[in-house]
């Protein structure tokens, strides 16, 4: 099994100066400043994707240190993240952090992601919200374990949190062309496209999970992911893809005989490996 920074020549060391924070943002007036503030103390380069909001989300942010797209209708979270990843290459970024604009996602877990990333070189780093996950409704957490299973059907080899949207995306991945797939179904098909395209693995970093309601730290507004009817549209599509790679049986047993990896150095979820399964391509 190769190791993932033996592929291909040596990757430049991410920093918070080489790695650009895309947020996807749809009516978020109510913590988007909050959001870019967090992530502008983490990284240099900041990029809102202002998806045809109907509120005063532009406006909260106006004054601040942070690159905003406007769409002029909406387009779909898929959409506003092609926007934020083609302003990252633009801008020479090596890697792309993304964070909901809702505040589930705190910025002080950006290093994080960071610190795994240079430890598993060309792997998509997810932010996993394992920590606390009690406070996510039990039907969410069915949702996404249902989500899991299919995506790491997919990509070849298991994943955790695979509807998580605080990612780390290599420069390899980032930039793919043509990934199919719009709205939610976007992330999914990133995940498997890295797979399949880049060869990239998956490597999960504990998080902490963060739901509107009560108990929550601040206030919060509704998720924007309907769960049946966006589950079934990223059920539908990944069967489609685990179809077009052939014989069905065969790549289930391969993909449930490659555990996840957990980039968890404090060992409470696992111990830090040593490999990254999943690094070569895997299809």
């Amino acid at each position: 099994m190769a190791e993932p920074a033996a592929a291909g020549t040596a990757r430049q060391r991410l920093h918070r100066g080489n790695v650009a924070v895309v947020i996807p943002a749809l009516n978020e007036a109510l913590r988007i400043r909050e959001v870019v503030l967090d992530a502008r103390a983490h990284c240099d380069h900041v990029i809102v994707v202002d998806d045809g909001s109907d509120d005063d989300t532009t406006d909260c942010i106006a004054d601040l240190d942070a690159t905003v797209l406007r769409h002029p209708r909406r387009m779909g979270k898929g959409a506003a993240l092609r926007s934020g990843f083609a302003q990252a290459r633009r801008v020479g970024a090596q890697a792309v952090a993304t964070m909901d604009g809702d505040g589930q996602h705190s910025g002080a877990d950006i290093p994080r992601l960071v610190a795994a990333a240079n430890r598993h070189p060309g792997c998509v780093i997810v932010g996993a919200r394992l920590r606390k996950r009690a406070a996510q409704p039990v039907y969410r957490r069915i949702g996404n374990d249902f989500g899991d299973w299919g995506i790491g059907w997919g990509c070849g080899f298991r994943v955790v949190d695979s509807q998580s949207g605080q990612r780390l995306y290599p420069h390899a991945v980032y930039t793919l062309d043509d990934v199919p797939g719009e709205g939610f179904v976007f992330e999914a098909q990133m995940l498997i496209s890295a797979a399949r395209r880049a060869g990239a693995g998956v490597v999960a970093v504990p998080i902490e999970t963060r739901y509107a309601g009560a108990g929550a730290p601040a206030l919060m507004r509704k998720s924007h992911f309907r769960l049946f009817h966006d589950l079934r549209r990223i059920t539908t599509h990944v069967v489609a893809q685990v179809w077009n790679h052939g014989d069905v049986v065969t790549e289930y047993r391969r993909c449930r005989a490659r555990p996840p990896v957990i980039d968890d150095p404090d060992g409470e979820f696992a111990a830090l490996p040593t490999r990254t399964p999943g690094a070569e391509r895997a299809g």
